[in-house]
């Protein structure tokens, strides 16, 4: 039995602020051995060449390295490790990439990492550096498991280790005077190209320094030293964040000061889920803090992580939360028995949410407002928090991603265990769960009577085990004092009613008149509450084996139709087609054992219409895999009927031969279900105002408003079809 395991890094921008040549003369300091690189035992050149224009150099060496795994490789009979590594330097674009797989263990283990060094394009005084990697064990003598948790250890160790080594070498240039190198150009002393083999074995000692500096190079690269002169790079620190925050790019000084302390792997894990959604979800990337806390949610494993994040982006998209802030207004009736409300902050400068829910009269709420109400207001508040935290990230200087509630429970008692309210609680927290991970700091809750325990019973199983952790319960007076709430409060801001000198303007709340109940005949809603189920998409499911189609008829030549859709379960296959033909609605029965509705799934092309005779395709199939968010528009060349359809996606026939694809046949078994799942929205306009894709449409509701950094739009108008994702 043979066990593969993968694993990948990809690092942030680590940036120098220092020119590319001086950064490379500290590089190649580190050859042929690095004493601030413990592990690294020494190298040799294999193979050197130069263009004729001494404009790109060539290195390839042996490096030779020592793990900290001596049993499991005395077992193997190994007593070193031995890497390849290429370095491409090109003195005219300023750039390096260094190539680097292992030699040793290579039929069983193959490490590729892939580094470059370049110049900061914002300013050319200062040089970027990334860095990725791919672990992929094929076998290791039944030691797989464990030789992944060395090689992943042993690398990330040194990840960050490696920055320090370029600037202990770079402090150590300065000290000797060498302050500036002058850049590259063309020389007739290197016109001469030169190439040689060196076998395994020869003198290390005999590489060049790439730098040309004076004084420190052992031969010239066509380039005189200047007088040193220090560098003053002139970008400030404020533009350096603002050009990372906007570009596709993550920068290490942006993610410490903004995002917090990762360690190296949850570097990798945040930077690969946020380049897969810049792939998927064009134009409506969350931002980094949004993204990080789905992986914090999942342990940073980055299948879990993306699974519930793409199912929280298509429910914010589906449910129009983006623009709750704006558009929720709370009724008069909550402002004031609505016993919560923000209030200043704690020690760690986290925003300070107080809930009087002892205080709350929920089943009256639920009576008069009804669940939904209750519902959108406590997202509201959700909304709120995020943005305070931003807000406090910049006032205190530091990362704050989370929140404080400080719950009192006074005055709770059997009333608050009403099944409906107990019910409308239950799915307020599962909302919540699935959609605001991590942004709950820490729970204090106080004053908590013998009724508490009862009620703790029926909500805990909904709440996530990273949750419970944050939660601190206080009964009677044990807040006060230390040890209490002026652990995590300042003294001055715990508000009157628990003992504090700080006026609160929390409602105290109380009964709501059963006058303001609805009637059982009346509907939740009233004019100024916009239902919960009000929204411009459409769910529909698709069948294995039966089409989702949705017919447009188009009266004039030029039309645009646009589209938007996520897929929310499974791989569908989207198509275009246009018929003269009116086509009849079909529903697919549902089978019994399904429990959802079948009302769902609608076919339009009729069994015994011929595709290129009753009808024709009119954009090609595109395959959307579960998770993506799909934008797109078709200009219309006649009038007519045009059908969107989504089918199931599986293993296309092979054409010219009977047996079956390798890849349709894996495909084939991914499928878990005969059901997938998506919501969608689409929309007509003349061809005079359409403006571009679903992204940039006035009349698109779908931009991540709170969530997105930036978005991305079409500024010029489509003359063919669109598509894009």
């Amino acid at each position: 039995c043979v066990v593969k395991m993968v694993q990948k890094y990809q690092s942030p921008v680590r940036v120098y602020k220092y020119p590319f040549e001086l950064v490379m003369a500290a590089y190649e300091k580190r050859f042929p051995t690095c004493p601030e690189i413990p592990v690294f035992l020494g190298s040799e050149i294999l193979h050197e060449s130069r263009s004729d224009d001494g404009a790109i150099h060539i290195i390839e060496r042996s490096c030779k390295l020592n793990v900290d795994a001596p049993r499991l490789l005395k077992k193997a009979r190994v007593e070193y490790v031995f890497f390849i590594q290429k370095n491409t330097v090109n003195w005219k674009e300023r750039t390096l990439r260094i190539e680097a797989h292992n030699e040793t263990f290579a039929n069983r283990v193959v490490v590729l990492e892939t580094c470059s060094y370049s110049v900061h394009p914002e300013n050319e005084e200062w040089t970027c550096f990334e860095q990725s990697a791919s672990l992929d064990i094929k076998s290791f003598f039944g030691f797989e498991s464990t030789v992944e948790k060395i090689a992943m250890k042993q690398y990330t160790s040194n990840i960050k280790r490696g920055k320090e080594v370029i600037e202990h070498y770079l402090k150590e240039l300065i000290s000797q005077g060498i302050t500036f190198i002058p850049r590259w150009t063309p020389s007739p002393a290197c016109g001469q190209k030169n190439e040689r083999t060196l076998a395994v074995g020869g003198d290390a000692d005999d590489v060049p320094l790439e730098s040309g500096a004076h004084g420190t190079s052992k031969e010239e690269t066509g380039s005189s030293c200047l007088p040193a002169e220090a560098v003053s790079p002139d970008v400030s620190s404020e533009l350096f964040f603002f050009f990372f925050f906007f570009t596709d790019k993550l920068d290490a000084d942006y993610i410490e000061r903004y995002l917090g302390q990762l360690t190296p792997m949850q570097e990798s894990c945040l930077i690969r889920l946020r380049q897969w959604l810049q792939e998927t979800h064009k134009g409506k990337i969350p931002k980094d803090e949004h993204i990080l806390r789905f992986l914090r949610a999942r342990d940073f494993n980055i299948d879990k992580a993306r699974e519930m994040l793409c199912q929280s982006l298509s429910w914010r998209k589906q449910y129009q939360v983006d623009y709750i802030l704006q558009s929720w207004r709370p009724p008069a009736l909550l402002d004031e028995y609505y016993t919560g409300g923000w209030h200043y902050q704690d020690k760690d400068g986290r925003p300070l949410y107080i809930l009087r829910l002892g205080q709350m009269d929920t089943k009256g709420l639920v009576k008069a407002l009804g669940e939904e109400s209750l519902l959108r207001h406590v997202l509201s508040i959700n909304e709120e928090g995020q943005k305070r935290c931003e807000e406090n990230t910049n006032i205190f200087g530091r990362p704050i991603t989370s929140w404080t509630c400080l719950v009192d429970l006074e005055g709770l008692n059997m009333r608050h265990l009403w099944r409906p309210g107990v019910k409308a609680l239950l799915r307020i927290i599962e909302v919540v769960e699935d959609n605001y991970p991590e942004t709950l700091g820490r729970l204090l809750i106080v004053r908590a009577p013998r009724v508490f325990p009862v009620l703790w019973t029926l909500v805990s199983p909904f709440i996530n085990e990273n949750t419970r952790q944050k939660f601190l319960i206080y009964s009677g007076n044990n807040y006060q004092g230390p040890g209490g709430l002026v652990d995590y409060v300042d003294k001055d801001v715990i508000p009157d009613f628990l003992g504090g000198d700080c006026m609160c303007t929390v409602p105290e709340g109380g009964l709501v008149p059963k006058s303001l109940y609805q009637t059982e005949e009346e509907p939740e809603n009233s004019d100024h509450i916009r239902l919960w189920t009000e929204t411009i998409y459409h769910s529909a499911s698709v069948l294995k084996g039966a089409a989702h189609e949705i017919v447009v008829e188009i009266l004039e030549g030029e039309s645009v139709i646009t589209w938007d859709f996520d897929i929310l379960k499974g791989d569908v296959v989207f198509s275009l087609f246009h018929s003269k033909r009116a086509p009849e609605t079909s529903h697919k029965e549902a089978p019994l054992s399904s429990t959802s509705a079948a009302g769902d799934n609608v076919q339009l092309i009729d069994k015994t219409w011929v595709l290129g005779v009753d009808y024709s395709r009119v954009e090609s199939p595109l395959v959307c895999r579960e998770g993506e968010s799909i934008q797109g528009s078709h200009v219309t060349r006649w009038p007519g009927f045009y059908i969107l359809q989504w089918k199931m996606h599986g293993p296309l026939p092979c054409s010219g031969t009977s047996l079956p694809r390798v890849d349709d046949v894996l495909a084939s078994l991914q499928v878990s279900s005969h059901k997938c799942k998506l919501i969608y929205y689409y929309e007509v306009l003349a061809s005079k105002d359409f403006r571009g894709s679903m992204s940039s449409l006035e009349s698109c509701n779908s931009g991540f408003s709170q969530l997105s950094g930036a978005t991305t739009s079409s500024s010029q108008s489509q003359s063919s079809s669109h598509l894009s994702r």
